[in-house]
C-alpha cells in the first residue's frame, strides 16, 4: 500500500476502519521523543515528511499527529511528532497504527493498485469458474499475492500479470489464468499436515 499526499486540512475524519494504514509506531528512538516506524507505504520518503498529518486511534478517539522532523535509519523512518517531547511521551505511542484518509493517497501508474482496492474483489478463472473473494493482499512488489477466501481453505494467488489477467477494481473483479496445481495447493498442504 502506498501514499505520498501532503498534509490534509480537512478536520472531518472518516471512520477509523475506512482510513488507510501507512505505518505503525514500533518503538522510541533516543530521549527526545522520536519514534521508529514500520512503514506500510510504498513511498515512505514522501509520506513521512515534516508537516505531514497522520491519524492515530487512542482510547476510542481518532487524533491527528503532525510530523515535525523525519529521517531514515537503515531504511526505516525515524520521526518526531508535535507535542511529543520526551521518551515517556514516545513510549505511550508504541504499537499505534498510523492512517490517512483514502483521498490523500497518491495516484498510481496504470497497472498498479492499492491493496484496499483489491480486497473484496471476486476472483474467477478465465473459464468463468468462481474461486472466491479477496480478503487480503500480502507482500509488496513482485512478491505480492492475493489471499482469496475459498471453500475449504484460502487460495494464495500470485499478483503477477501471467496469473492475474484482468484486474478491474471498479467492477470488483479479477480474472486469473491459474497454472496447473495452483488452485487447491493450500488444501493439499493442509491435508499433509504442512503449513501449521
Amino acid at each position: 500500500m502506498a501514499s505520498d499526499a501532503k498534509t490534509g486540512s480537512d478536520t472531518a475524519c472518516p471512520p477509523w476502519d475506512d482510513l488507510i494504514l501507512v505505518g505503525c509506531i514500533a518503538r522510541t528512538h533516543g530521549r527526545r521523543g522520536e519514534v521508529i516506524l514500520n512503514s506500510e507505504s510504498d513511498f515512505p520518503e514522501e509520506r513521512f515528511q515534516a508537516g505531514h498529518r497522520l491519524l492515530v486511534q487512542r482510547a476510542g478517539r481518532v487524533e491527528a499527529m503532525v510530523i515535525t522532523s523525519a529521517w531514515f535509519q537503515k531504511g526505516r523512518p525515524v520521526v518526531a511528532f508535535d507535542g511529543v517531547e520526551t521518551m515517556n511521551d514516545a513510549e505511550a505511542l508504541a504499537g499505534l497504527e498510523l492512517r490517512i484518509p483514502a483521498k490523500e493517497l497518491a495516484p498510481l501508474p496504470d497497472g498498479m493498485y492499492y491493496h484496499h482496492d483489491l480486497v473484496g474483489c471476486r476472483v474467477e478463472t478465465v473459464a468463468g469458474e468462481v474461486v472466491g473473494e479477496v480478503r487480503a493482499v500480502e507482500g509488496s512488489g513482485a512478491t505480492s499475492r492475493l489471499v482469496v477466501q475459498a471453500p475449504g481453505a484460502d487460495e494464495l494467488i500470485p499478483l503477477i500479470d501471467q496469473v492475474c489477467r484482468v484486474i478491474d477494481p471498479g467492477a470488483r473483479r479479477i480474472v486469473i489464468a491459474a497454472p496447473e496445481g495452483l488452485l487447491g495447493l493450500n488444501q493439499t498442504a493442509r491435508s499433509r499436515g504442512e503449513g501449521r
